[in-house]
């Protein structure tokens, strides 16, 4: 599957609600998780690949260890805790990253790949990676958090990048 590339319009969309969790459901996670794991990230939201539905993929396990992926269908946040700024990139946004602050934990809600409700308590890395790509199914994107200046700076770098890769 390719990618969207910021700021392509999809990826300011908000993804609807998944209704029938089917053959063609699972299809769709399985080539969403190839996807993220050829290009290497931990983290991918359907809309990024073109698909309006709310539904995540995320494998946070190290590299060289047995992956571990996860899949979240119609998450919500209903609880967070703390705060943290730590860096953040995106495979829609290569080549880039920025601080962004973020809640340090939440607890999460929604099914899995196979209709079964889950929920979820999470903190450091896992945590940050479900509210970006939570983040994405409302159709957010890192970058839109950066302040104003930062913003601004980003966009400088971000047409130099995309000069650079064509």
């Amino acid at each position: 599957m390719n990618i969207l590339v910021y700021p392509h319009k999809i990826l300011k969309q908000k993804a609807r609600p998944v209704e029938n969790i089917d053959g063609k459901l699972q299809k769709l996670i399985d080539q969403m998780l190839d996807t993220m794991y050829l290009a290497k990230g931990i983290g991918l939201a359907a809309n990024q690949v073109g698909v309006l539905k709310q539904l995540f993929v995320m494998d946070i396990t190290p590299s060289g260890e047995t992956p571990e992926p996860v899949t979240v269908i119609n998450p919500r946040i209903i609880d967070s805790y703390g705060e943290e700024v730590q860096d953040e990139g995106c495979l829609s946004v290569p080549s880039y990253s920025a601080s962004i602050r973020r809640p340090a934990g939440v607890m999460l809600e929604g099914y899995d790949r196979d209709g079964k409700p889950i929920r979820m308590e999470a903190e450091g890395l896992m945590a940050r990676c479900i509210q970006h790509e939570l983040d994405h199914l409302y159709g957010i994107c890192f970058v839109d958090r950066l302040s104003s200046l930062k913003k601004a700076i980003f966009r400088r770098k971000w047409a130099k990048i995309r000069q650079q890769n064509g």
